[in-house]
C-alpha cells in the first residue's frame, strides 16, 4: 500500500531506495546536488556495475555534481528540456514526490511525497515505470566534461557521440567485442555476448529474446533492438561478418 511521506520521509526512503538497488536504479530531479552519503551509496553501486540513470534539467548542473559525475565512468546522464518531475525508482520500489535530489531541499524545504513498491502496489508501480521509460526516451544522454573549478567557471555538458569504432582486432590480435546489457569491452564471442556478471542476471530467466542495451559488436546503444539471440545490431552484421569471419 502507498505511504505518504513529509521531508524527512522522503530523505530516509530516498536513501534506502538507492541504497537497496539490486539492478536498475533511475533517479529524475530538475536539479542536483548530492549529499555525501548519497554520493557514497551511488558510487558503491557503480562500484558493483549496477545500471544507474540520471535524468536532469538543461544547464542546471551544479559545478561540483559535474566533476563528480565525470569521474563516475559507469552512471548515465540525460538531459530532458522542461522537466519538473521528481521520481527516483529501483527495481523494487519507487517514490513520487516534490523533492528535488537537491542537499538544500532536503534540509530546508517542507517537501512530501508518495512511496510505494512493486509488490504491494503493481498497477501504480508499473504505470510510474512506464512513464519514466517515456522521459528516458525523449532525453538526450550526455557525457558530462570534467571542468576545474573556479568561481567562474560554468559548468559544462556536452551530447554523447557514439564511438562507432569497429574492434581492432589486427593490431592487437585480441578478438575485441562489448557486453551487450553493460557495454563493457569482453571477447567477442556471438554465443557469448555478456559479461559474467550480466549473464548470472540473465541466467534468472533466460529468455535469448530480452532486449539489451548494446551492439556486441561496435560497442553502441542498440535501443533494445539486439538481444542473446541476436547480439549485433543489423547495420553492424555485414561488417562484423568480415573482420570476425561469422
Amino acid at each position: 500500500m502507498a505511504k505518504f511521506l513529509n521531508t524527512t520521509g522522503v530523505s530516509y526512503h530516498l536513501e534506502e531506495l538507492i541504497k537497496g538497488t539490486k539492478d536498475r536504479l533511475i533517479l529524475i530531479s530538475p536539479y542536483l546536488q548530492f549529499t555525501d552519503r548519497i554520493k557514497e551509496h551511488l558510487s558503491n553501486l557503480n562500484i558493483q556495475k549496477r545500471d544507474i540513470r540520471i535524468v536532469y534539467r538543461e544547464n542546471k548542473l551544479q559545478l561540483e555534481e559535474n566533476n563528480w559525475l565525470e569521474s563516475q565512468i559507469g552512471i548515465r546522464t540525460s538531459i530532458c528540456k522542461n522537466l519538473h518531475a521528481k521520481c527516483y525508482l529501483n527495481e523494487n520500489e519507487a517514490i513520487i514526490t516534490s523533492m528535488n535530489l537537491y542537499e538544500f531541499s532536503q534540509q530546508n524545504n517542507n517537501e512530501m511525497g508518495i512511496y510505494f513498491t512493486k509488490a504491494q502496489d503493481p498497477d501504480l508501480y508499473n504505470s510510474t515505470f512506464e512513464e519514466v521509460q517515456r522521459l528516458l526516451t525523449i532525453s538526450d544522454e550526455i557525457r558530462v566534461s570534467v571542468k576545474k573549478v573556479t568561481s567562474d567557471t560554468p559548468p559544462k555538458t556536452e551530447k554523447k557521440s557514439v564511438d562507432t569504432k569497429y574492434p581492432n582486432t589486427k593490431s592487437t590480435g585480441v578478438q575485441s567485442g562489448f557486453c551487450i546489457r553493460t557495454g563493457i569491452p569482453i571477447p567477442f564471442n556471438v554465443e557469448k555476448p555478456l559479461s559474467y556478471d550480466a549473464f548470472k542476471k540473465w541466467s534468472e530467466f533466460g529468455d535469448p529474446d530480452y532486449p539489451e542495451r548494446f551492439c556486441h559488436f561496435s560497442g553502441e546503444p542498440s535501443n533494445g533492438e539486439t538481444s542473446v539471440s541476436r547480439p549485433i545490431l543489423k547495420k553492424n552484421w555485414k561488417k562484423a561478418k568480415e573482420i570476425f569471419n561469422l
